[in-house]
């Protein structure tokens, strides 16, 4: 198994190199590896101070680990904190994020690798957050008995851990020191493998950073005025069946405010979107050629206002009259229904949602519907915008999910200091 898994990180490597000419997030994932070693060895030579590691996936990963990244930070404000990524996608657009000291890509996984990023960090305490596992770098934190944790975590059936032929997994999961997992199932699953004694049911820190972004929420001037109080969907993080899953409706409805916050913004895939919605503004133009009293002329039929920004999503949600989260038709599943439920509003989604706990929890409590084609979306969307008692039922169980589900960070952070793990 070792030289399987050996193989996959060298085919993932040669991949990567193959496909970079043509593909940025491969050029970036390649490029931002360039060096790691020296330009953390350079940073890190002068502090003493001790060091806590985390490391996320990507960007959704990032979302879970913030509020325990600030809470640390403030709770023992002599450390360092380091952040790593795998991902472009976390990397690139937190890279400067400002409450770590040094943000970093993760080197590949390897012996050598492992070894020699260890022997620079040094950290005191290692953090990774919900899944990613990497044999050299586990095993090498375990050899240095530095502790470990898995915040965040969530495991199901289908997983190699529990299967036959998981042996190299379940040597992963020995590595840690402790599990904090987001539900009972995850802590079962992982009591059938025998680990039963280090295994804390705690639940998501997404919900406390949710809740954290919804109390800080702020007017946004040129949504307001494309609002204008009126009835509003916003669809966010959407790929291209989503795109065409609403287009209908978008189309047929005038009188509704749709607001667009693709996953992907290159200038294609705008011209795409743009193509499907007969009444469609960018933000950028909208927000370019507005007055102080409201919109040009020209504005006046549009329906539909295109985000093509990066970071408003979070706050968008605040001014919808129903949500839908992008994902749910594709591979990759549904994206953070949380961003949307925090603000007291029904969410919708396609049919791929069920690894995700959150989405499935908020379809349990009736906040939230997923919708197998444009049939059914437009059926929802109708039964809750002219039945109220539905749609104030889903409003009121969407938030009180959310609010009942926080204090997993609290948690954690006092698990850190009973233990003294970075106080002795």
């Amino acid at each position: 198994m070792i030289i399987l898994y050996r193989l996959f990180v060298w085919l993932y490597r040669w991949g990567a190199l193959c496909i970079s000419p043509f593909n940025k997030k491969a050029r970036l994932w390649l490029t931002g590896r360039k060096n790691i070693f020296e330009l953390l060895g350079a940073q890190l030579a002068d502090s003493e101070a001790k060091l806590v590691w985390f490391h996320c996936a990507s960007l959704g990963e990032f979302e879970q680990a913030r509020p325990l990244i600030e809470l640390i930070r403030n709770q023992f404000p002599d450390n360092k904190i380091l952040l790593t990524f795998f991902s472009p996608s976390g990397y690139e657009i937190r890279k400067n994020y400002p409450i770590a000291d040094y943000v970093s890509y993760i080197p590949m996984d390897g012996p050598l690798n492992a070894q020699k990023f260890l022997g620079i960090v040094q950290p005191s305490l290692v953090i990774w957050v919900k899944y990613e596992y990497w044999l050299y770098y586990l095993t090498e934190i375990k050899k240095r008995n530095i502790p470990l944790l898995l915040v965040s975590g969530i495991f199901r059936e289908g997983q190699p851990f529990f299967r036959w032929y998981g042996g190299l997994h379940r040597k992963m999961l020995s590595c840690f020191t402790w599990f904090f997992v987001q539900n009972d199932a995850s802590k079962r699953l992982l009591g059938a493998i025998g680990l039963t004694e280090n295994v804390t049911v705690c639940g998501d820190t997404r919900f406390d950073r949710v809740i954290e972004i919804a109390s800080q929420f702020q007017q946004i001037s040129t949504i307001d005025k494309f609002v204008n109080n009126k009835t509003v969907i916003v669809a966010g993080s959407t790929w291209q069946e989503d795109e065409e899953e609403l287009d209908h409706f978008a189309n047929f409805h005038p009188d509704i405010k749709f607001i667009i916050a693709p996953h992907e913004i290159d200038e294609e895939h705008l011209k795409d979107i743009e193509k499907l919605y007969h009444r469609s503004v960018r933000c950028s133009v909208f927000e370019s050629n507005t007055t102080e009293v409201g919109w040009l002329p020209e504005f006046n039929k549009a329906n539909v206002l295109l985000i093509d920004n990066i970071g408003m999503l979070a706050s968008l949600y605040h001014y919808a009259t129903i949500a839908y989260l992008g994902g749910g038709f594709g591979d990759d599943g549904v994206h953070n229904v949380l961003e949307a439920a925090v603000y007291g509003k029904p969410v919708i989604f396609g049919p791929v949602y069920e690894k995700y706990a959150e989405a499935t929890g908020l379809v349990d409590c009736g906040a939230a519907f997923p919708v197998e084609n444009s049939l059914e979306l437009e059926k929802t969307l109708n039964n809750l915008l002219e039945n109220d008692s539905a749609y104030r039922e889903a409003c009121s169980a969407a938030k009180e999910y959310v609010y009942a589900n926080r204090g997993a960070t609290e948690k954690i952070t006092s698990f850190i200091q009973e233990k003294r793990l970075l106080t002795n």
